[in-house]
Parts: C-alpha cells; sequence; structure tokens
C-alpha cells in the first residue's frame, strides 16, 4: 500500500464555521485554489490552480486504490475535492490523521495537535496562516476605492508564495503527527465506523424550512418591544451590543466579565441590585436565548436539497463519543409539549403567527425553544424512527463491576430506579409504585442511580437535581452512604481501576481491573498510559504520571480548550471506560442497522434516529438495538422509541 498525504486551500463566500463545508461547496464563489501533496514521504508538490497547472497526477492517485490518502479532518478534503474533480472518491480509501490523533488522545486542530506533540517549529502551521486565509480565502471588503469581491494571487504575489509555503507545511506537519503515531493505529472497525459518519453526514437530514423561518420572524416580533423597553430603561442606541450594556452595567455599579446565561442567573440572584438594572439583566437573558440562534443556525446550514449535512463529528470525546456540529443535535432544548398541543404550536410557528402563540401558550420564546428539535423531518413520504438504549450507563457500570443485583433487574423487569430505592431502603420492591407512600422513595433511587456511579458525593446529587426533585439537602449524604453500601462492587471497581492505572504508571507492568487492560506504551516519540475496553479499542493518556499519589495526564482542557497537565482518579476514569463501551454498543448497532437497510440521519449518545420508509417499523429496530454486542454477549441491553413525523423528546 502506497500513501499520500494531502492538504488543500480553498476559497468560498460562505462562513464555512457556521454553515459547514457541505453549504460551503455549494457556493458559486467555491473553488480550490491549491493543492498540496507528497507521495510515500517524498518531496511535497504544490498545484497551483488558480494558474490551470496541472492535476492529472493527484486526480489520477486519488481513484486509486493503491494509494491510501491522508489528511487532516479528511472529511473536508473529501468534500472539497469531491466537488473539484468530479470524481467518485471513495471513503475507504482515505485516512483522517485528526481521527488517529484524536484516538491516541490528542485533540484539537492541526497546529494545537502539533505544539502538543511538540513538533519542530518549521513542521507546525506557519503563525501567518491565519492572515492568509482572511486574505485569500474570505470575500474581500469593498470600500470606496477598492470594489474588488476576491484579492487573487497576482494581487499580493510574495504573500500569495508565502501561502503556498504555508500549504506544504501543512502536509509536512499532517505527515509528521501520523508518522510519529505509527505505532498506535486506529483499529480497522473504528475506520469504518469513520467512514459510516462520514456517509452519514453526506446523506444529511431534512429540515423545515417554513417552521424555521416563520419561527425567526414570530421570535423577532417578540423579541422587538424587549429591545425597545431596554433602549428606554439605558438609553443606549443598542442594548444587545455586549461592549455597551457592559458599560452601562458598570456605571450602574454593576462589573460583568461576561453575559452568559449563567452569569445572568447569578446576577439576578443578587437582591443588592436595583429593579431596573435586574429588568435589563432579564432582558438580556431573554433576548440571549439559544433557541432563537439554533433557528439561524439552521438557516445557515440547509444547502439546496433542502438537509443539513455534517452534523456529528466523529470521535469528539477522549471516551470516542460523537461531538455536534452546526445545529448541535447532541445539545437541544428538551420538547415538554406533546401530541396535539405540539401541532398546534407548529402549524402557529410555521405562519409566524406571534399573537396566535401568544394568546395559545404565553411565552413565545419558550415555545418556540421547545420547538427547534422539530425542525429535523424525515424525507417526504417517509416517517423518523427514533429508538435508544434504556439506562444504557447504569446496565454498563454494573456489567463492568459484576453488580449481580442490579444486572438481574436489568435482565427481568428493568425498573433499576425502584430496584435501587428498595435496595437502599429496605422497601419491598411491589410497594414502590404509584398510589403507595413509598412511591417517593423512586426519585431518591432516581437520583442515585443516576448521580453516583462515578464516585460523586453530594455535590453529583445536586448537580443531577435533587434538590429540585424536593429532596432535602440533610437527605443527600445518607442517600450517598445508602447507594454505596449496595454497590460495593462499583466502589471496589473504582479502587481498583485507580489501584491498576497507578501500578501501571509507576511499574510499566500490565494490570487488569475486571474487563479492562491497563498499560504503559511507551516509544520514541510517545508515552501513553492506554485503557483497553472489551470491544478492543483503547482509551489513550498522553505522559501519564503519579505525582503525590494522584494520576496526572496532559489533554486538552475542556473549558479552556487548551493543552494542559490534568487530573483523574477511579472514580472519572470508571466514567471514561463505561461511556466508551456504551458509545462502542451504540456504533455497533448503526452498523447493524445500516447493513439491514435503515438509513441513519444522525444519533446522539444512546439514541438513533432513521429516516425510514413507511413499511419500515419501530419494533424491528428495537429487536436489533436489544440484541447482545459480539464482545459482550452478557451485557443486558434494552431499547425503547417512537415513530413520527418531525424529531421529539418523546
Amino acid at each position: 500500500m502506497h500513501h499520500i498525504n494531502i492538504d488543500i486551500e480553498t476559497r468560498s463566500d460562505v462562513d464555512i464555521g457556521k454553515a459547514g463545508v457541505y453549504r460551503y461547496v455549494q457556493s458559486e464563489t467555491f473553488a480550490v485554489l491549491l493543492i498540496a501533496y507528497s507521495v510515500d514521504g517524498g518531496r511535497v508538490k504544490v498545484i497551483d490552480v488558480t494558474k490551470g497547472e496541472d492535476e492529472s497526477e493527484v486526480r489520477c492517485l486519488l481513484t486509486d486504490p493503491g494509494y491510501r490518502k491522508h489528511a487532516f479532518n479528511a472529511e473536508f478534503e473529501w468534500v472539497c475535492l469531491r466537488k473539484h474533480t468530479g470524481l467518485p472518491l471513495d471513503p475507504a480509501q482515505w485516512r483522517d490523521t485528526m481521527l488517529h490523533a484524536a484516538y491516541c488522545g490528542y485533540a484539537g486542530s492541526l497546529q494545537s495537535v502539533g505544539a502538543a506533540m511538540g513538533l519542530p517549529e518549521d513542521q507546525k502551521k506557519l503563525s501567518t496562516g491565519r492572515a492568509l486565509i482572511r486574505l485569500f480565502c474570505t470575500p474581500h471588503k469593498h470600500t470606496t476605492k477598492d470594489t474588488r469581491d476576491w484579492i487573487q494571487p497576482a494581487d499580493e504575489p510574495e504573500k500569495w508564495n508565502l501561502f503556498k509555503e504555508y500549504n506544504r507545511q501543512d502536509v509536512i506537519a499532517e505527515r509528521t503527527i501520523w508518522e510519529r503515531l505509527a505505532t498506535c493505529q486506529v483499529p480497522e472497525m473504528v475506520e469504518i465506523q469513520w467512514r459510516q459518519n462520514l456517509l452519514m453526514n453526506a446523506r444529511g437530514v431534512c429540515v423545515d424550512t417554513q417552521l424555521v423561518e416563520g419561527a425567526i420572524r414570530a421570535g423577532d416580533t417578540a423579541a422587538q418591544p424587549l429591545r425597545e423597553e431596554a433602549q428606554k430603561l439605558t438609553g443606549l442606541e443598542n442594548p444587545n451590543s455586549p461592549v455597551q450594556l457592559k458599560k452601562y452595567l458598570t456605571a450602574q455599579g454593576c462589573t460583568v466579565t461576561t453575559l452568559r446565561q449563567e452569569d445572568l442567573d447569578t446576577l439576578l440572584a443578587d437582591a443588592t441590585l436595583p429593579a431596573k438594572v435586574k429588568r435589563v439583566l432579564a432582558i438580556r437573558k431573554e433576548l440571549g436565548k439559544s433557541s432563537i440562534k439554533k433557528y439561524e443556525s439552521a438557516r445557515n446550514v440547509v444547502c439546496k436539497d433542502g438537509r443539513a449535512h455534517g452534523l456529528l463529528s466523529f470521535y469528539g470525546a477522549r471516551t470516542g463519543r460523537y461531538a455536534g456540529r452546526l445545529i448541535q443535535v447532541q445539545n437541544l432544548p428538551r420538547t415538554y409539549l406533546h401530541g396535539d398541543v405540539l401541532d398546534t404550536a407548529r402549524n402557529l410557528a410555521r405562519r409566524a403567527d406571534y399573537r396566535g402563540l401568544q394568546m395559545v401558550f404565553g411565552s413565545v420564546s419558550d415555545t418556540l425553544s421547545q420547538l427547534i428539535r422539530t425542525i429535523l423531518i424525515p424525507t417526504p413520504g417517509n416517517k423518523f424512527i427514533d429508538a435508544d438504549f434504556s439506562s444504557i450507563e447504569a446496565r454498563v457500570l454494573a456489567w463492568l463491576a459484576g453488580e449481580s443485583w442490579s444486572l438481574e433487574v436489568f435482565r427481568t423487569h428493568g425498573k433499576i430506579y425502584e430496584a435501587q430505592a428498595s435496595q437502599m431502603f429496605g422497601v419491598p420492591l411491589e410497594k414502590i409504585r404509584k398510589g403507595n407512600p413509598e412511591y417517593a422513595l423512586r426519585q431518591k433511587g432516581k437520583v442515585a442511580v443516576l448521580a453516583l456511579g462515578y464516585q460523586g458525593g453530594v455535590g453529583a446529587l445536586i448537580s443531577m437535581g435533587a434538590l429540585n426533585m424536593g429532596i432535602p439537602e440533610e437527605d443527600l449524604q445518607g442517600i450517598v452512604q445508602l447507594w454505596r453500601r449496595t454497590n460495593r462492587r462499583c466502589v471496589a471497581l473504582w479502587k481498583a481501576v485507580e489501584r491498576c492505572a497507578k501500578e501501571t504508571i509507576r511499574t510499566g507492568r500490565q494490570t487488569a481491573a475486571g474487563k479492562v487492560l491497563f498499560t504503559r506504551e511507551i516509544d520514541t516519540h510517545n508515552d501513553f498510559l492506554t485503557i483497553q475496553i472489551p470491544s478492543g479499542r483503547k482509551l489513550f493518556y498522553v505522559r501519564p504520571a503519579v505525582e503525590q499519589d494522584r494520576i496526572t495526564f496532559w489533554g486538552q482542557n475542556q473549558t479552556t480548550r487548551k493543552w494542559s497537565k490534568q487530573e483523574t482518579y477511579g472514580g472519572k476514569l470508571v466514567e471514561n471506560i463505561v461511556q466508551a463501551v456504551a458509545r462502542d454498543c451504540l456504533v455497533e448497532k448503526l452498523l447493524q442497522l445500516e447493513a439491514a437497510g435503515y438509513n441513519i440521519v444522525f444519533h446522539i449518545h444512546d439514541e438513533v434516529i432513521i429516516d425510514a420508509r413507511q413499511d419500515q417499523h419501530l419494533a424491528d429496530v428495537v429487536e436489533i438495538m436489544k440484541k447482545p454486542v459480539s464482545w459482550a454477549p452478557d451485557l443486558p441491553l434494552n431499547a425503547d422509541g417512537w415513530e413520527g413525523e418531525y424529531f421529539t423528546k418523546d
């Protein structure tokens, strides 16, 4: 097998960050400007497409199955080069170096991965790259004296040559990353899953554009009086401007650094703030509802075929879980309206009937927030089949720990919340049912199952909403103790995982905690702690250490997005392992469903959404979901779901 490392530079008047690559390439202004590639580690060639330089060699290589194509974020190259060349590029011939890096514990852009790996400066992206991209790859802003739509290579020949060198260096950096990770190959099954995700993204999902446009108009109508009120209260020309609003708030004695929803909630809870300032903050919060922004995001994303493409990013987390893009299907507001009431709300919103929405539902913004899921619809004539695993993380945790009583629950009636309450409080299971006073214990069992599996305590219960469920704060510590007492094998798993991780890091010896295997993998360029999970896939932790009896490693901070040293512990590692195993259960089902003829359009952790024909049925999908996975025949799975004309939360 020969190898090609490839990188391209492109332009379009569509903002790829807001619209995605599929909409980006549909623009009439889309063009490939440069193609840089290296064959089998040889000299990097740069084709200047703007000058009509010969592309025949690279076109032949792109379709030759004897040459494997490598690119960082290969989906971008695959989509753009399909459009540019008109060739039917086979995804099986492609490998994504960004996936390779993510599999091995590195995350982020080519530049950030290169920096994290300590690549020499000339093998990383040139620092001038972003400025060059803005210059040549985005539309030129007109002035009274300069009405050019684009800056052409002939306009800036020195910078164009620098841009070509930038393109060349990208190939070198991508190739170096691939070479340095050569001893830690991505399993073929994960490559197959990547291709399934690529084809699913290319398939896309239909969007109800009439609902999108109607909701935007209704939302704007609802916002107008709020904007006017804020103008009167503040005297600002644009009270929606963060800069102007921060200056106003500071003048009122209310200093703020950010205006995020959580910051506004904190300020609104401050009893010392004047009522006028609180009203301004409340208006800001209402105008800043993410739901309306999501309608605008959907409008930006919809392609000429009426579908949104590229909604899921493969291997978006250390566990291998997927991440949402663009519309962010994994982070949509919940829908509390159902049935005919939901249909009514959708019909009013599709007509942009602001007054009708206000009359029937009261809060227009809240109603529109609940409707955002329903903009995703099946192909005309089809229906959605939505199926999701039941309590998948609790099942996986019990299976990994060998918690026999909860496994028996999952293999029989499946009422884990009631069974947990029964175990904790010594109440017969049959008494914990609606109508009996003992049914109140179910809430405590539920929050315990959801919050305490990963070594969490009172804080975890509160974060999971225990206080909002009406559970007194003084009861929380007792719930923690009761859960741990009745789930001793889970507690033992936390301890075993932490002990094994520390021993393997310190000694380099392989250790095993139940069904998972710990290994220290070190070579010339790499130092990893790996955890092999039952599917055969591994979790990677870069440059592990035990410092003052604490486990540390290097990774991307999920809050700051910066590469930094992080700490972990037994319960957190168990959470990673459980979520990784649950993810592997899902992806095996995705492949099985596709093989059975079901067109999956997106999925959310434990939930799969199928654009189904009318002769396809939920019961058959659930049957596939319930069958044991190949690598864990004794892991009890169950699933349920719904069929419908639009996406919602059942």
